[in-house]
């Protein structure tokens, strides 16, 4: 890919630029640095100098540069290899790290006083380990680890910054441990507290509570939205054909878990055939699906995803549940990843034992199994409701991990992501400090991850305002919830974007200060569509209650995408992959809703405007299903 790092994370790194000094060794380089500690946890002691760490280098990859340009010619509808996606094997032999870079870091461990013995590289070099001591690592990193306390009573090794020679750091992506923090869902009670950025903290759907009469007609949809309701709103009237050729999947991270008895009181009410169904349950790291046990914190959001995602594309179209993480050591997209792609493992380059779980679980009670490493197919459609404000992560590690959704990409697989339900603010209401913090009362726009990830598709929410129908234009969502939109601080502004950002900055001048977000107009910006996502009739815990979220409108864009795909499938065509080049073409333009009303208030602002064309807001608007899979079935 192009460097979507620079000049736009200079934004994000001038907020602490006083925090630490650059080195004064000129053979060493700053290489990541946290300007902060994130919410929930302290610094505790200093680390025992002889205590043990292992050092794991991510080795950088090879062509990795060229990974945009290569995503590009099997998404754009204007190339002839569009739909040409790539095997598994292609991908692990076209990114794999060079030669040069394992023996870079490897001569400079060397001669740095590690002995070879000491060293292990991964079987697919993408990882370089080496088995070290508290104090030998400060002295090759310039860094000095401490011990980090969680509220919930967790422990943490971190150092607030690291250094790497020059000619080292073009070969590193980064190293761990060290200014990375938990990444993890845990399973939590009433009493305990899971940090801010964890994925489900602050993302998870919001309910007004219980509902005592269905409303199922079409001219009740601006005050209960049911799956006819957005039928009638993107035209998805559509029986799938192509049965086990196609494939949905819907991701929910432990201790979120769905109840049958739930599924089969929506479907007595909304749907033909699907009472009794269960999804495929695809267990990833110990994830399961517990018999007993129900409430809107734990249920909410599988049975959201679930009721809707099944009933639209019908009896018809088997759905994937790719449950992930077992109850005790939970999990992160990281662990999800890993099952997708054996190449993402620990022991290649993608996790980070001191901020992903580790398998197997020795806990009572946990995964007692080897960790799932690409050992999962990927479903065509994978739709996730969950998400982390972008500023809980590195800058590298978000890069890395954006880059296997790139991967993923290339061979075939739609990721969606809800953009979030504050607007303009991070999860939970959470904004940006000038000193790098987040806080309820910050000021400064905090984008959301993985939306601002340039190679996946990230949904934001619209509604049907009181006393509207379903036949006038939706509105941003304003009801309990706001879309999340934007701009990023990490993230460049893909070439797919460009024309309907710049057109959307020209037309609309934003008149907040430069310095309270990404002024740049040249970040990637979010979200990229949208569907509705207030007043879900959801069945929760034995009763209906409304339900609002960007966490309704991702699963609904990916059953409408599954569809096209069942049609594509039928015809002999491959699945649509990687949308966002094709949405975003003038071919294209025409077939979404556009939304020209509302805003997305955060960080005591009103947020942006929608307005005519793409807007951060809403995005391109919300899919129109009939002019959808016309004009995907002419590629």
């Amino acid at each position: 890919m192009r460097s979507f790092l620079l000049p736009v994370l200079s934004f994000t790194l001038g907020l602490a630029a006083s925090a630490i000094a650059e080195p004064t060794l000129s053979s060493w380089q700053l290489h990541e640095r946290r300007s902060h500690i994130p919410a929930g946890w302290t610094r505790a002691r200093k680390l025992d100098s002889s205590a043990s760490v292992p050092l794991r280098f991510a080795l950088a990859q090879s062509n990795i540069e060229n990974i945009e340009a290569l995503l590009y010619e099997v998404s754009h509808p204007s190339s002839s290899n569009y739909g040409n996606h790539w095997s598994a094997s292609q991908i692990a032999a076209k990114f794999a790290p060079s030669t040069e870079s394992i023996e870079t870091v490897r001569s400079w461990l060397i001669e740095s006083g590690v002995e070879p013995h000491r060293m292990k590289l991964s079987p697919t070099k993408g990882w370089l380990e080496v088995a070290s001591t508290v104090e030998e690592a400060e002295n090759l990193l310039l860094a000095e680890y401490h011990v980090y306390d969680h509220d919930t009573g967790a422990k943490h090794i971190a150092c607030q910054s690291y250094h790497l020679p020059e000619h080292v750091i073009p070969h590193v992506d980064f190293v761990t441990p060290t200014i990375h923090f938990d990444a993890r869902i845990q399973k939590r009670d009433k009493y305990s507290r899971v940090p801010i950025g964890q994925p489900g903290q602050g993302s998870t759907p919001k309910t007004t509570g219980q509902i005592e009469d269905i409303l199922n007609q079409i001219e009740d949809c601006d005050k209960q939205i049911t799956p006819i309701c957005l039928r009638a709103l993107y035209g998805l009237w559509y029986q799938p054909v192509s049965g086990s050729n196609n494939s949905y999947g819907i991701v929910e991270y432990t201790p979120q878990a769905y109840v049958q008895s739930d599924l089969d009181m929506f479907a007595k009410n909304f749907s033909t055939g699907l009472e009794g169904v269960s999804p495929t349950l695809v267990s990833i790291d110990g994830g399961s699906v517990p018999t007993s046990g129900s409430s809107f914190e734990y249920n909410g959001e599988s049975n959201l995803d679930l009721e809707y995602g099944m009933t639209l594309v019908t009896k018809g179209q088997n759905i994937t549940l790719y449950q992930v993480g077992d109850s005790v050591e939970g999990a992160s997209f990281n662990t999800f990843l890993d099952a997708l792609d054996g190449t993402y493992c620990t022991y290649d380059g993608g996790d980070d034992p001191a901020q992903d779980p580790v398998y197997p679980d020795t806990s009572s009670g946990g995964y007692t199994g080897n960790e799932n490493c690409g050992t999962v197919k990927p479903a065509n459609v994978i739709s996730t409701s969950y998400g982390y404000n972008e500023a809980d992560l590195s800058a590298a590690y978000a890069i890395r991990q954006c880059n296997e959704y790139a991967k993923l990409g290339l061979m075939g697989v739609t990721f969606l992501f809800s953009s979030g339900d504050s607007g303009v603010g991070g999860n939970g209401g959470y904004c940006l400090n000038a000193d790098g913090t987040q806080s309820p009362d910050g000021t400064i726009f905090n984008p959301s991850f993985p939306s601002t990830c340039p190679y996946i598709t990230a949904v934001g929410a619209t509604q049907v305002s009181p006393g509207q129908s379903v036949w006038e234009p939706e509105n941003a969502c304003n009801q309990v919830i706001y879309s999340g939109g934007g701009f990023s601080n990490y993230f460049g502004m893909p070439d797919y974007q460009k024309a309907a950002v710049e057109g959307y900055l020209a037309a609309n001048p934003i008149s907040y200060s430069k310095d309270i977000y990404n002024s740049t107009g040249t970040s990637r910006a979010y979200p990229d569509l949208s569907a509705n996502g207030a007043n879900y009739a959801v069945a929760v815990d034995g009763s209906f209650s409304l339900v609002y979220g960007t966490s309704a409108s991702s699963p609904v864009v990916g059953a409408i995408l599954t569809m096209v795909n069942d049609a594509r499938i039928a015809r002999g065509k491959s699945p649509l992959g990687f949308i966002n080049p094709t949405i975003y073409s003038a071919d294209f333009a025409r077939s979404f809703k556009d939304v020209t009303n509302g805003t997305n208030p955060g960080c005591g602002t009103l947020g942006f405007n929608a307005t005519k064309g793409w807007d951060p807001v809403t995005g391109l608007g919300t899919p129109y299903f009939p002019s959808l899979l016309a004009k995907w079935l002419s590629l």
